[in-house]
């Protein structure tokens, strides 16, 4: 027996079609605004829709589906989630401090741009030392290929990925070879087609809209209802789907005046699963407002979020290490602001802000505030796919600034992130690609493109057209680069500078008041207990005193590098790790 039911508060009438019948529903006298109905008849498999009020002609798919094998348009289909057969039941999670994460997009990660495909790539990530697998959002959207922040079915995974099934075979798999999974996950809007939600209630906000439309109804009328929707999403992929944690986009971006913030909401309900299936589970925000509420403890007042994405880690590497200050780069770029940020998470921290015009951020209590807190990378999706061409950062740093840049990132007390294909230094770009099948909205998608580079200084005929098949073809990695001398060679750095960081506690410690950060005319050194890491960023070699005798170097980004008993004599743009007596 299948049990359909639907939220549709305004709604005068409802109606089930399935197997052919338009069955009405019935008011659910237990919550208000719910319709019923009980189909013994509907087994898994079943393919249904929803009618709302005298329309007989619009059959709208369940806003709480788990299966769209149509696509966002077609009808939902009954799926049972206790079929799957798991092979996970050893699996006891993986936590965030001291993890490796690794970002990768199901689409563009292989060839064939699936969950199984994916999972013939995962002793790669194994042996580069990977502990958590972050997926871009994989929740069904309009269309074959896209980034996946247009979605618009929060509890389906996307079919041509492989649907729900596809995504249980690849954390399975993931978790058999003791890698943890992290799904984004989008709950500030609903992508421009195929949302059909909003029309059976009032899921979207009447108030102020951001960036991508209209907000999403947390604190207005009829918002408990919304809220439990994004609730049970959450609860749902981590539950269902055995997923280790999720990574929340731009949560900004979520309009709540409420005295209990959909935040801290969220955090009650994982940590209460956590307890339930006796796992780590994780909840990682990106939030631009630069506040330590967000990772505090709810004990201490805070939402009590396990982490945040920190781009004023990657701001300050990326300035240094490019020289661009274009934007919102604008205030970074100096040793100074990396030091500030190395050693307290965040450079606005209650300062100002020139591309704000603004006071911006708030300090991180170094004492009681972990680093481990704060994922750190010097490339994601955003840095590299909301550039006008996609480029990565092996379109313009030298191979020595490259691992200069990598070695501070890793030997930072953060989370580091990678993206896919850096650690081989992958030549493809990872452009801002769609597949709207209405052709107004794909030209509206690449006119408004075009328009936004074009603001930023980029030639608007330079941008790549999102609607091209060939922009998504182009943003494929290519695993043929590993065989490659010169990729190769990047990898086995990568791959040794994560076991390096593993093997020393001193460069796993996530204690940002145990760090101390001096620097100089284009150097700069981490002094992390009994470990040193120095950087030479100019163009000539250097000599630079450290905070102690060496014992041994346990690595170096360039061969040339003079030890000496208090100091080192390193080459131009290189680094080295060493151990102190």
């Amino acid at each position: 027996m299948t049990v359909f039911s639907v939220w549709a508060p305004d709604v005068s009438r409802v109606r089930l079609r399935v197997a052919g019948s338009d069955l009405p529903m019935s008011h659910d006298a237990a919550r208000a605004g719910w319709w019923t109905l009980d189909v013994p008849s509907a087994a898994p498999g079943t393919d249904y829709a929803f009618l709302l009020g005298d329309d007989d002609d619009l059959a709208l798919p369940d806003p709480r589906s788990a299966w769209q094998p149509s696509g966002v348009h077609g009808p939902s289909r009954v799926y049972d989630q206790s079929a799957f057969a798991w092979s996970d039941s050893s699996w006891k999670g993986r936590q965030l401090p001291g993890s490796v994460l690794y970002e990768l997009h199901i689409g563009t990660f292989t060839p064939d741009g699936t969950f199984d495909s994916a999972i013939t790539r995962l002793d790669h990530l194994v042996d580069l030392g990977v502990d958590l697998v972050e997926l871009l959002p994989v929740n069904a959207f309009n269309g074959e290929h896209n980034w996946g922040y247009d979605g618009v079915c929060w509890f389906a995974p996307h079919e041509s990925y492989g649907g729900p099934d596809g995504l249980k075979r690849f954390v399975d798999a993931c978790h058999e070879r003791g890698l943890g999974v992290v799904l984004d996950v989008v709950y500030n809007h609903f992508g421009p087609s195929g949302a059909y939600a909003p029309m059976f209630g009032p899921y979207l906000s009447e108030g102020p809209g951001n960036s991508w439309g209209a907000s999403v109804n947390l604190d207005g009328p009829l918002s408990g209802e919304v809220r439990s929707y994004i609730v049970d999403s959450v609860v749902g992929w981590l539950r269902d789907y055995h997923v280790d944690g999720l990574r929340l986009d731009a949560v900004h971006a979520l309009v709540d005046r409420g005295a209990v913030h959909l935040l801290e909401e969220l955090a009650v309900a994982v940590d209460a699963l956590s307890a339930h299936v006796g796992r780590p589970l994780s909840l990682i925000a990106e939030s631009d407002l630069n506040d330590p509420r967000l990772i505090t403890p709810r004990e201490g007042g805070g939402y009590g979020l396990t982490a945040q994405w920190d781009d004023d880690a990657h701001h300050a590497l990326h300035t240094l290490l490019t020289g661009e200050r274009q934007g919102y780069y604008a205030d970074f770029g100096s040793l100074q602001t990396l030091a500030d940020v190395l050693t307290g998470a965040f450079f606005h921290a209650g300062t100002w802000s020139s591309f704000r015009q603004r006071v911006h951020g708030r300090p991180v209590d170094r004492t009681r505030v972990p680093g481990y807190r704060f994922v750190a990378y010097l490339q994601n999706h955003d840095q590299i796919g909301n550039r006008a061409l996609g480029d990565r950062l092996t379109a313009t740093l030298s191979p020595g600034l490259l691992r200069v840049g990598a070695v501070l990132l890793f030997t930072a007390p953060f989370t580091p992130m990678l993206f896919m294909g850096e650690e081989w230094g992958a030549s493809t770009p990872w452009q801002f690609f769609t597949s709207h099948p209405e052709p107004e909205l794909a030209a509206a998608v690449a006119t408004g493109r075009r328009r936004e580079f074009g603001a930023h200084g980029w030639p608007e005929g330079d941008v790549p057209d999102p609607q091209d098949p060939a922009t998504y073809l182009r943003s494929r990695l290519d695993w043929a680069e590993l065989d490659k001398p010169e990729h190769a060679e990047i990898l086995a750095f990568y791959t040794r500078l994560i076991a390096l960081r593993k093997s020393h506690p001193d460069l796993s410690d996530p204690r940002l008041d145990k760090i101390e950060v001096t620097h100089g005319d284009q150097w700069l050194v981490m002094h992390r207990g009994g470990v040193a890491v120095a950087a030479n960023l100019a163009s000539k070699p250097q000599r630079i005193t450290l905070p102690g005798f060496i014992r041994s170097v346990l690595l170096s980004t360039e061969s040339g590098a003079t030890v000496m008993r208090d100091g080192v004599q390193l080459p131009a743009v290189s680094a080295v790790v060493v151990s102190l007596a």
